[in-house]
């Protein structure tokens, strides 16, 4: 893959698979610009912190005032320079700036923990130096408040902006060109907010057809990679070798260590491992701690508090579209406005799942005469348990469809307890025998109105796709994962329109 010369040196072009030859000048011009873009990422980021962080203090200062709570003393408004700092400090120590690697569930969790250390460390300080009376508790509030909402929102724009400009990420290998090392290829593109851009793919045993896998170039073997790492500036190997045997691993790792300041090491662990996994040093020997986070009788009472406390407010803000929604369904095809099914709820019992009614009364009887006349829909429907083009949908149904406004109705089922803001898919009890054998896991839970599988693939997600995020949801559960299922839900509804 690399060929040293007294003057130049041949490298895989990116995205090509074609072999160029770089001079040692311009190795170094190429490291020098890839450093210079990640400093000009993580300096977007500090500056867009630190614009937000003040745009909401002299918004929450304005917000005072209207409240009537008098003018600032010059301490309280000194404090918001020592207020940023520590906060955007923080953020730096928790490796924020530019956080290449961070899923977004350990990325909003590490913002909260900055934001709130930002709060202690603040309240600290006002009592050590007694100027607390001097400062302005509502303010503070308000300030905390509009960054926890607005500081992931703003960082998530501001690397989309970057990643537009081409500077966001950073080059990553990819070490084993099998069916692991495409799997995680295809992670990377998808998840482009992690940073990771592969570079070259190599395996000492394998090379792909064509030189190339999922679009990435073959550069060749493991020794090949550790001679790419230090002339063009890559510092992260991610290992996608799990079919080795370990001690032909462990001689790998020890090799790429001496190269790669980052080694990953993907373990063949699929449909074990989720977000809780712990690493734990058993007097040197390594280990693995998996927690079943959702199964935890705390979590679940978290959860439900959780959703009892957003259901109330946003229901109370919505009720005036509840009621429109009604009134459309209601011209166009008199009643009943609403549609309840038996789905299977927590521990496999059924409740009512009510949505605005979107199909022609008699539809399951429908449906049922139109399968067995149409072999074409009748595949359809077995694979994705929904049709494209299905004639029973009304036409105000349809809109409710494609903007999924039609499972407001859900949050009553939230109230009683039958149903969470987020959490797998509210089977029906004819797809008990289609889920399979991770029935007792998903049905260990209650049902969401959104989920993985809603944000992820919408309805271009097969059924045993679907039964299969639901299962990993179930074992990846955290606060943090129902913030982000919650946010891309939001996403959703916004900008896509293939629900049906």
């Amino acid at each position: 893959m690399t060929v040293q010369g007294t003057a130049s040196t041949e490298v895989v072009r990116p995205g090509t698979g074609a072999i160029e030859s770089v001079s040692r000048e311009g190795m170094f011009v190429r490291r020098w610009v890839k450093s210079r873009s990640q400093q000009l990422v993580a300096l977007a980021l500090i500056s867009s912190d630190i614009l937000l962080a003040l745009a909401i203090w002299q918004a929450a200062f304005m917000l005072q005032g209207v409240w009537g709570h008098g003018p600032l003393s010059w301490i309280a408004f000194a404090s918001m320079v020592p207020y940023v700092i520590v906060w955007v400090g923080l953020r730096a120590a928790l490796g924020l700036y530019p956080g290449y690697g961070l899923g977004p569930i350990e990325e909003l969790r590490r913002q909260t923990f900055a934001l709130f250390a930002t709060l202690a460390i603040t309240a600290v300080f006002a009592f050590a130096s007694q100027v607390s009376d001097s400062l302005s508790r509502v303010l503070l509030f308000a300030w905390i408040v509009g960054l926890l909402l607005l500081a992931p929102v703003a960082r998530y724009f501001v690397k989309r902006v970057m990643r537009e400009l081409g500077f966001w990420g950073k080059p990553v290998v990819v070490l084993g060109a099998r069916e692991p090392g495409a799997h995680v290829l295809k992670v990377l593109r998808r998840e482009w907010q992690l940073g990771f851009k592969p570079f070259a793919v190599f395996d000492n045993r394998v090379s792909p057809a064509g030189g190339m896998l999922e679009g990435v170039p073959y550069g060749g073997t493991l020794t090949d990679a550790a001679a790419l790492a230090p002339k063009c500036g890559v510092d992260t190997a991610i290992f996608a070798m799990p079919y080795t045997k370990r001690e032909h691993l462990a001689k790998f790792v020890d090799s790429a260590r001496d190269s790669f300041r980052h080694v990953v090491i993907i373990p063949d662990l699929g449909g074990i491992t989720n977000s809780a996994v712990v690493a734990r040093d058993f007097a040197g020997t390594f280990g693995v701690e998996i927690r079943h986070n959702l199964l935890d009788s705390w979590a679940q009472r978290l959860k439900r508090v959780l959703d009892t406390g957003a259901t109330l407010i946003g229901g109370a803000l919505i009720l005036p579209l509840l009621l429109v929604l009604s009134l459309l369904v209601w011209m166009e095809s008199g009643r009943p406005v609403f549609y309840s099914d038996k789905r299977m709820g927590r521990d496999g019992k059924l409740f009512s799942c009510v949505k605005f009614r979107t199909m022609v009364p008699d539809a399951e009887v429908l449906l049922q005469q139109m399968l067995a006349k149409d072999a074409e829909m009748r595949e359809e429907y077995f694979k994705y348990h929904k049709l494209r083009h299905d004639p029973r949908v009304t036409r105000v149904g349809r809109f409710l469809r494609k903007t999924s406004l039609d499972e407001l109705p859900q949050l009553w089922n939230v109230l009683r307890g039958e149903m969470s803001l987020v959490g797998p898919r509210p089977y029906l009890p004819r797809e008990s025998e289609d889920i399979g054998a991770t029935q007792s896991e998903i049905l260990r839970v209650t049902p969401g109105i959104t989920g993985p599988w809603q944000v992820a693939g919408r309805n271009h997600t097969s059924f045993s796709e679907r039964v299969q995020m639901d299962a990993g949801y179930v074992r990846d559960w955290s606060v943090w994962l129902d913030l982000v299922l919650l946010a891309r839900t939001v996403q959703c509804l916004l900008v896509s329109r293939d629900a049906y």
